[in-house]
């Protein structure tokens, strides 16, 4: 393991502190799922490749009127790629992200009758796909437990002190030692939550952090209890208590935007 320094002891203190950040993470973000809108498998994965250099908001305001139009693989594998193009333009790199979700719902026509498959190996090999999004769609639409090392996931995990690589791969192997399968998919998503949230990559609010007690890397932001409130994000920020308060009552996000409150940063 990337992190490991030392004895079996130090790994099991390691363990026990890395399963306690989980649980008060948990207690923070019992609502914590993944912010991308979605109904089905295909939405998910498709939804999922949109995301690349871009926000899950960005997204999530092109995908309905995307899906109205092509509801399923075979339809959007006959997509007119122009008009696709346009669809998804405001996600960024729009014609590389057209030809990769047309691709992927050809292959998923020929060869899975129209299915998305649910295991690593074959998401992996559909165009656009990587280890990322193949375990994003695993632990969401699935059920099946996946760790999701995205930037923010990444980030934590070395503060945390879970590991010290950057690679995606071995992040991944690293935070699974420490973690039952069954925690690793709702693990992803509080610690993408948190990195949105609170654990900013610039001048993180360490001040006004749950978990400050637990992380060694404590410091590197903001420390003052007020000025770090005023760097939360989301439903933490100032101002939007009863945001907040609503999704603890476990308010999903179309009821949310239903009710008329935006949920950008």
């Amino acid at each position: 393991m990337a992190k490991a320094t030392g004895s079996d002891s130090s790994l099991l203190a390691l363990k026990r502190r890395a399963r306690k950040i989980n649980r008060r993470l948990g207690e923070l973000y019992p609502y914590a799922v993944a912010e991308l809108d979605f109904t089905n498998a295909f939405e998910l994965l498709v939804a999922t490749v949109l995301s690349a250099q871009t926000t899950d908001i960005r997204v999530n305001a092109v995908t309905p009127a995307l899906f109205a139009r092509y509801p399923d693989p075979k339809a959007l594998a006959e997509a007119d790629e122009t008009e696709l193009q346009e669809l998804i333009r405001p996600t960024g790199f729009f014609r590389a992200k057209a030809a990769s979700i047309k691709a992927l719902s050809t292959r998923l026509v020929d060869e899975y009758d129209g299915e998305v498959p649910d295991t690593l190996e074959e998401l992996v090999t559909l165009p656009g796909v990587g280890r990322k999004t193949a375990n994003v769609v695993l632990g969401n639409a699935f059920g099946i437990p996946g760790i999701t090392v995205d930037t923010h996931f990444g980030r934590l995990s070395r503060r945390f002190g879970w590991t010290t690589a950057k690679d995606p791969v071995k992040v991944e192997e690293d935070v699974a030692e420490l973690f039952e399968p069954k925690d690793w998919t709702p693990l992803s998503n509080r610690v993408v939550f948190h990195g949105r949230r609170v654990c900013h990559a610039k001048n993180p609010a360490c001040g006004a952090c749950a978990v400050a007690a637990l992380c060694p890397s404590y410091g590197e932001g903001e420390t003052d209890p007020e000025k770090a409130k005023k760097l939360l994000k989301y439903e933490l920020a100032p101002g939007r208590e009863e945001l907040h308060a609503r999704m603890m009552a476990a308010e999903t996000r179309a009821q949310l935007r239903a009710a008329g409150y935006g949920l950008e940063a």
